[in-house]
């Protein structure tokens, strides 16, 4: 693919504040995720739609905010109703993509929100999980860093499928963070110091094959009846985004 065929994430240094902000336009990202779902035939209701892409939007921040060599993943196991939001993502590999699950999900007595953070050397993935209010996605990065991070920063959705994630450095101005809204945080280039620090480039990609996808049936191999039934095939969703193979007897 081409440089332009890519979302451009800046990360900016905001002087004098001691904040960082992460911020990108993301049309093109929603682009490719609305072919992707054409072209599957998947329609979210419109809730799910909305959480969905601003979940690969907030994630696409967060990712430009950590080091290159991490792939994380981010679940929200969400009740009335009940549902599985799974974004996830990597910086090497400039892609997020991500997906709803609606059925047989257990629905939990609270909301929950789990990331795993996997780095390139095949160390162990790091794992956190927290408890988080509301069905918003732009809120819950607050509560993640909160925890998780161990300093303040707050998600913001700005015009024109723009997003922004500020996010707090040693020393930083805690009251002009806290005290910041959408229309402030748009208009920081030419109100504050900003230095940019580096850019990142992302699409909307999962890269899943049915060659990726024959493993997680490997344990029907010797039991292709109970898989298959009476059919000769069956269809298979890629558990990150949704997209459908059909797997036939011999291929198992």
């Amino acid at each position: 693919m081409q440089p332009e065929d890519f979302t451009k994430i800046e990360s900016i240094f905001v002087r004098h504040r001691n904040c960082l902000l992460v911020r990108g336009q993301f049309i093109g990202i929603y682009t490719d995720y609305y072919l992707h779902l054409s072209e599957q035939k998947i329609r979210y209701p419109t809730e799910l739609d909305q959480m969905l892409k601003d979940s690969l939007a907030v994630l696409a921040l967060h990712l430009t905010a950590r080091p290159w060599a991490e792939t994380i993943a981010w679940t929200a196991n969400l009740r009335a109703p009940r549902i599985n939001l799974f974004v996830t993502g990597s910086s090497n590999e400039a892609y997020v993509t991500g997906r709803v699950f609606t059925e047989d999900i257990r629905e939990p007595d609270r909301n929950f929100f789990y990331s795993q953070t996997t780095v390139a050397d095949n160390s162990e993935p790091r794992t956190s999980s927290l408890e988080v209010d509301g069905r918003d996605p732009t809120e819950w990065i607050s509560q993640f860093y909160s925890q998780s991070e161990q300093r303040p920063a707050r998600a913001f959705r700005l015009p024109d499928e723009n997003f922004a994630i500020i996010a707090a450095q040693p020393d930083a101005d805690l009251e002009w963070l806290h005290a910041l809204d959408a229309e402030q945080v748009a208009k920081i280039s030419e109100t504050e110091e900003t230095k940019l620090l580096e850019t990142r480039p992302f699409r909307f990609h999962c890269g899943c094959t049915v060659e990726k996808i024959l493993p997680i049936l490997g344990s029907w191999r010797e039991k292709p009846d109970e898989l298959f039934g009476e059919a000769q095939s069956i269809s298979v969703q890629c558990p990150r985004c949704a997209a459908s193979y059909r797997i036939t007897r011999d291929m198992i």
